[in-house]
């Protein structure tokens, strides 16, 4: 025989409370004295008593649910800032459900009408590309939509970067202050406005000291691809330094440098890198990179994100957070250079 089930009435009864009372202690963000509160989870423990989520969701119009949707997880950058996201709107009383996307118009198009399937209260898309078309379905549907690690030209949405344009100039007046003249570069996807605007920052620098780049190759943000990459520009006239888009591709390259063509990094050739993940600080890379400041991205994600959700009025809002270039072993340094500059 099935025990019945244990609802908020039973709980209000038990704590000698009402039952919008065990609703309020029971609803993130609503008010509730410390003395009710004690009460009512003394009750529910007692009764073994759960919160219904949906039921909730149905009356208030809310489900508390944000859709999170990413094209791919193999650069660590990506995990390590989807679990500060997760925790950070957590503490604001949401959850979080993950949709992988690739990035191909008709997949995402599919994704968007599944997440919005689960009535979710907002969308963060992290490095997939978003049309103006399905930013207006969303729109519709009166779910706001914020833009994580990729901005569209579309000046309707919302989007948060680290400044990649500032970070591909600094790279850029880091290897001409070594002395670097035969600089590469190894792209990341095209179609991504991270891998655009580094790019345009770091050719941009070269050309004011009259350099194009010596080599440019494209990685696609994967390690196989920039390995190739690598294998193709180091043939013949090779560059004796390189950037790479993303440090996911950098630590492809340098493997290559080193144990398929025997180069010395940095006596041989200077590689900088984009994102400083965790793995970037390993004594088997030591990689100058980008910082990607991770936390500042996220915070200012969640606080527009939520700001839309509670229809606080704005515009669209599009954030650049400069990042530090982190110096270490991988690049040659210039000389007389501090962290706050040369």
């Amino acid at each position: 025989m099935t025990a019945a089930k244990i609802t908020s009435a039973d709980v209000a009864r038990l704590a000698g409370v009402s039952q919008s009372a065990v609703s309020r202690v029971f609803t993130p963000g609503a008010s509730a004295s410390k003395k009710t509160v004690d009460k009512v989870r003394a009750a529910a423990e007692s009764l073994g008593y759960r919160p219904n989520s949906l039921a909730r969701a149905m009356v208030s119009g809310r489900s508390r649910i944000i859709g999170l949707v990413v094209a791919y997880l193999e650069n660590h950058f990506y995990p390590e800032a989807l679990e500060k996201l997760s925790n950070a709107l957590q503490e604001r009383g949401y959850h979080v459900l993950m949709f992988m996307a690739p990035n191909t118009a008709h997949s995402i198009d599919n994704v968007i009408e599944e997440i919005l399937d689960y009535q979710v209260d907002g969308i963060i898309a992290a490095s997939v590309a978003m049309s103006s078309e399905l930013s207006d379905r969303c729109r519709a549907a009166g779910v706001p939509m914020v833009l994580f690690n990729r901005s569209q030209d579309d000046p309707s949405m919302s989007a948060v970067t680290s400044d990649n344009y500032a970070g591909g100039r600094k790279v850029a007046e880091f290897l001409l202050a070594a002395g670097h003249r035969k600089i590469g570069y190894i792209a990341g996807w095209e179609g991504a406005s991270t891998q655009r605007d580094r790019e345009t920052g770091f050719c941009e620098r070269l050309a004011e000291d009259g350099l194009t780049l010596h080599a440019r190759g494209v990685g696609n943000f994967k390690m196989e691809t920039a390995a190739e990459a690598t294998r193709q520009m180091f043939t013949g006239d090779r560059p004796d330094a390189v950037f790479v888009g993303n440090d996911h591709m950098a630590f492809a390259v340098m493997d290559v440098l080193r144990s398929e063509l025997g180069l010395c990094v940095p006596g041989d050739v200077s590689v900088v890198g984009y994102d400083d993940v965790p793995t970037a600080a390993w004594p088997a890379y030591d990689m100058t990179t980008v910082r990607q400041p991770a936390n500042r991205m996220v915070s200012a994600t969640v606080d527009i994100l939520l700001d839309e959700i509670n229809g606080a009025p704005q515009r669209p809002r599009r954030i650049a957070i400069d990042g530090p270039l982190i110096v270490r072993g991988s690049a040659r340094i210039p000389e007389g250079w501090k962290n706050e500059g040369f």
